[in-house]
């Protein structure tokens, strides 16, 4: 992995008037931009990625268990990885290769469990120990999940909602451990983690009564986040449905947002959740009235919660700008979520988050103020024009500054070391 960071501006000498990026400052001075505070605003910013891309949400309870709760994942390209160190191996080489230092989102069937059969309600700090150990090696926070998914106890389509008081009781106390497990992951690192709840349960065709269930799951969360912890926060995750659950999701967005909003938990909301022509960058400015933070999670979904990575299109930068002319950096996390396993599993980490902060690099050129005081004085049509001018500005000409300052290769080159990485190691796992 890459030295830690220097600042944005501190790292590069003079640079001759000609250069792309000077001229790139000029253009963008002409409106009132500041590039230099925008690199250094920057890499101020952490992504959590998502550690499920490695190896297709596989996780290390146990060999070959299959997927189910709602999630899948399709390709089967080759050097996916088998083992914790070949996740780490393949994340510190991803981490390499992206601009910035940020954090590691893990599930809680990622632990280490040395061959021991260990069930989701007895999982324990010390079972995350190894990860815990390698974050602070390389200076990165971490994140964590409870698994509500692929389990005997949620074939059934229902976990902390379910009518077995006996099953339900074995998710809250995973919900429990888990908490415990996040919060002792951010005492140690020195920076909080979130740990965030997202359960499958609902019904595949119409439900004879809506009411229990959602019942049930307020009760239990209620039950999971009773005691106050120190080193972590809440997060709840909502979603429009999943497969297996088409007609009836019981965590919807209505009962996160009311749950969130009731309860001062920070509300997830994913890019993917929502109905398909339904963006969330609108969402952000309406839900952060009332809760204390969010967390984002950016995906991609292709005509359903498909989970594409993450590429830099309308949808992503229209969610960066919001969260940066909503001067929302310090209230909102940034999280992906996706799984691509038809392609490079490091690639698509690179991808996804360079792709991010490209968005959020454009959000911080915007020259704001000015376009909020047009919008003031009623000026739409000097709003318009400046919205229209900004697509052709050299905001590309700024991220590779960006992307040299921090020591990560420019524009095209990182995938060449990605493909000597595929050769070495990935081509060697069968």
């Amino acid at each position: 992995m890459k030295a830690p960071l220097k600042s944005a501006s501190g790292s590069s000498k003079q640079k001759p008037a000609s250069t792309p990026y000077a001229l790139a400052k000029e253009r963008y001075a002409a409106l009132g931009v500041d590039t230099e505070k925008a690199l250094e605003g920057l890499a101020a910013i952490p992504v959590s990625l998502h550690c499920w891309q490695g190896d297709d949400v596989g996780g290390f309870e146990s060999a070959g268990r299959a997927l189910s709760g709602g999630i899948a994942v399709t390709g089967n390209y080759p050097g996916k990885a088998r083992t914790p160190e070949e996740l780490r191996t393949d994340l510190e080489k991803a981490f390499s290769l992206i601009p910035g230092r940020h954090r590691l989102n893990l599930h809680a069937s990622y632990g280490e469990f040395g061959g021991k059969k260990v069930d989701r309600d007895s999982i324990e700090p010390a079972h995350f120990a190894n990860w815990i150990s390698w974050a602070k090696a390389h200076g990165l926070g971490l994140d964590f999940n409870p698994t509500f998914f692929s389990h005997p106890k949620a074939e059934d389509g229902f976990t902390l909602s379910h009518s077995n008081r006996g099953i339900r009781k074995f998710w809250i106390e995973h919900g429990k451990r888990s908490r415990e497990i996040g919060a002792a992951m951010g005492r140690a690192l020195g920076s909080p983690s979130v740990t965030n709840v997202w359960v499958p349960d609902g019904f595949k065709d119409t439900p004879a009564d809506r009411v229990s269930p959602r019942k049930r799951l307020a009760d239990s969360l209620d039950e999971i986040f009773e005691t106050k912890l120190r080193g972590t926060v809440d997060a709840v995750e909502p979603k429009l449905f999943g497969i297996g659950s088409e007609s009836y999701v019981v965590g919807s967005a209505e009962f996160y947002l009311g749950y969130a909003v009731s309860r001062q938990k920070l509300l997830c909301l994913d890019a993917g959740h929502f109905h398909p022509t339904e963006g969330i960058a609108d969402k952000i400015s309406s839900v952060l009235q009332f809760v204390p933070e969010l967390l984002l999670h950016v995906s991609r979904g292709v005509r359903w919660d498909s989970d594409h990575v993450v590429v830099l299109n309308d949808d992503l930068y229209a969610i960066a700008r919001e969260v940066v002319a909503g001067g929302f950096l310090k209230r909102v996390r940034l999280g992906l979520d996706y799984f691509d396993a038809s392609i490079n599993r490091v690639a698509a980490w690179v991808i996804g988050t360079r792709a991010l902060q490209r968005a959020l690099l454009a959000a911080l050129l915007e020259p704001t103020k000015a376009l909020q005081d047009a919008e003031v004085a009623g000026d739409f049509t000097s709003r318009l024009a400046l919205q229209e001018e900004l697509k052709a500005l050299p905001c590309g000409d700024v991220w590779e500054e960006f992307c040299q300052r921090q020591e990560v290769p420019v524009g095209m080159q990182w995938i060449a070391e990605v493909r000597a990485y595929e050769e070495s190691t990935l081509s060697l796992r069968g």
